[in-house]
């Protein structure tokens, strides 16, 4: 995720951009020799090899369009035909790079390449010690918000592209970058809902460093763990009931049953109250709902931004009624922060599902991870 998308509704469920602006109209784009190049469960993007150079594209960028946005990477000294057929043309691998997710900052630091990192909106946002620590020597600049990026600051720091997102497909701030001749790149991690999904994206990365191979080892270490976990939480007979999300205004909002979030919860082997709602954002319910349905659940994961009992009680009483919150099993991930208040799962969870899931089943089945240290969640106190 990302400081702005993360910290709206996103942040109370269970639970972060676009081209080199061309006037011309997109020609016949030239023969893809071989597609996907190994991508699995991501459905947001494809890398391709055509001729002499690598293809991203990326497949609906934003909840708005269906445009398909297509990058061609080059090698130094590397020429290719029909420039103009792509959205941005750009030279790998990148030496200086600005990105605006928190959730891209894994992925540089797993391939050894965070120092190429100069510039970040919200700088406040960023959890890891490693790139906290490079913006405490001043290597990275704070570019402002996300939606406001301080352009004169940009072009100062020169960055051979933006790595963005877009949530409606009408970022202006991107758009404005676009148009001082500064590339800008979509990256959608966001909108993918397979566990395994958002962090394929490090694949993405891979390819602006000439990191392929590297990204995909790193990848298949993820998805062979997470595995293993998943197959491990099948041990168990016991299926407990789980409750998530949280009041807002008084709207319950709590992830649908096939989100992100709500795959975790069925790959720990356990019976989501809610799976058999429709779609991947998040559903919003009344309070009288919820409790009908949820008041005898065994746990309760991801209680919205609260970090202790005592703030549920104190926004609603109501919430004392629930079984989960007499009996302690209310667990959050939003009491692990950063040296600046930065919430660690937002940065790191999508990029790390196999320690989501290992936290998960520790907490629903504490038999199978004896002594087991969570890495993002804890009960509330």
């Amino acid at each position: 995720m990302n400081s702005t998308s993360f910290f709206k509704f996103l942040a109370i469920v269970f639970l972060g951009v676009l081209s080199l602006v061309c006037c011309k109209q997109p020609t016949t784009p030239p023969k893809i020799t071989a597609a996907n190049n190994g991508v699995k469960y991501a459905t947001g993007f494809t890398i391709s090899k055509v001729e002499n150079h690598t293809v991203i594209s990326i497949v609906d960028a934003s909840i708005n369009t269906k445009k398909q946005l297509r990058y061609a990477l080059i090698e130094k000294d590397v020429s290719i035909k029909n420039p103009e057929s792509y959205d941005a043309v750009l030279r790998v691998p990148v030496q200086k790079i600005v990105v605006t997710s928190t959730t891209h900052i894994p992925s540089l630091e797993a391939l050894g390449v965070e120092n190429s990192l100069i510039g970040f909106p919200n700088l406040k946002y960023i959890s890891s010690k490693k790139t906290r620590a490079n913006i405490s020597k001043g290597n990275i600049k704070e570019l402002g918000k996300n939606q406001d990026i301080n352009t004169e600051v940009l072009l100062e720091l020169a960055p051979e592209m933006v790595v963005g997102f877009s949530l409606d497909g009408n970022n202006k701030s991107l758009q404005t970058i676009e148009k001082t001749g500064i590339p800008v790149l979509i990256n959608a991690d966001w909108r993918e809902t397979h566990p395994l999904g958002k962090a394929e994206w490090i694949k993405f990365f891979g390819a602006l460093y000439n990191k392929t191979q590297q990204a995909d080892s790193i990848f298949n270490t993820i998805e062979t763990n997470y595995n293993l976990a998943k197959k491990l939480a099948q041990n168990t007979k016991t299926r407990p009931t789980v409750l998530s999300g949280a009041m807002y205004k008084d709207i319950w909002y709590m992830p649908k049953g096939n989100s992100w979030a709500a795959g975790f919860i069925e790959d720990a082997n356990a019976d989501y109250l809610w799976k058999e709602t429709k779609g991947t954002g998040s559903i919003a319910l009344n309070i009288e709902s919820v409790l009908e349905k949820g008041q005898k659940a065994d746990f309760w994961i991801a209680p919205g931004q609260f970090t202790s009992k005592a703030q549920l009680l104190e926004y609603n009483e109501v919430y004392g009624a629930f079984d989960a919150y007499k009996n302690n099993k209310i667990f959050s991930f939003t009491t692990k922060k950063g040296a600046s208040g930065g919430v660690l799962y937002y940065e790191l969870a999508p990029n790390r599902p196999d320690l989501v899931l290992k936290d998960i089943i520790s907490i629903l089945h504490p038999e199978l991870l004896k002594d087991y240290q969570p890495h993002f969640f804890e009960a509330l106190k």
